[in-house]
């Protein structure tokens, strides 16, 4: 009977510490994704984006980024390209401490990249740069959005349901490496 009792409050001790864990978050930090906050934004992204030799300014109100329990993050701003040489050539800049998928196939290692797009008949043709050299990774092509309604500058949707990076009215999926 001691051995039921003590076996009994031992369960009941292990589902209370379950439970505290499961509440306060710790169950899910390690691979869960979230929006960020803007003062994480503003802490993770630089007010003068480094690309392609020059400091261009960014738009903090229009930042997006998802962040993760290990502090990773993945954001993007736009860019202000007015007076510099990328003007015409790039609009974003997105920053990223994790592997990161664009469509169905262009991996993007840890780093920092400028982005331009192009409209095209079925949406926009987004170029993935090197921020620092201009390098172009590659492209994928963003679609217009047709299940939800809104248009952003950048968004960067954390959502298990909604895992995509919006442009105005279009959008690329993405997956990213925890």
């Amino acid at each position: 009977m001691k051995m039921k009792r003590f076996f009994l409050l031992f369960l009941l001790g292990v589902a209370s510490v379950v439970s505290v864990y499961t509440q306060a978050g710790y169950a899910q930090t390690k691979s869960s994704w979230r929006e960020a906050t803007p003062a994480e934004l503003e802490a993770f992204l630089p007010a003068r984006a480094p690309v392609e030799g020059e400091r261009i300014e960014t738009e903090m109100r229009t930042a997006s980024g998802i962040i993760n329990g290990r502090g990773q993050m993945v954001a993007g701003v736009v860019l202000i390209t007015a007076g510099y040489a990328a003007q015409g050539k790039y609009t974003h800049y997105l920053l990223s401490q994790s592997t990161l998928t664009l469509g169905d196939k262009l991996a993007l290692a840890p780093g920092a990249y400028a982005i331009g797009w192009q409209h095209t008949e079925k949406g926009l043709r987004v170029h993935v740069n090197d921020a620092a050299t201009g390098a172009e990774k590659g492209t994928v092509l963003a679609v217009p959005i047709t299940q939800f309604k809104g248009v952003e500058s950048i968004r960067i949707w954390a959502l298990p349901d909604r895992r995509v990076i919006q442009i105005g009215r279009f959008m690329v999926p993405y997956a990213v490496k925890n």
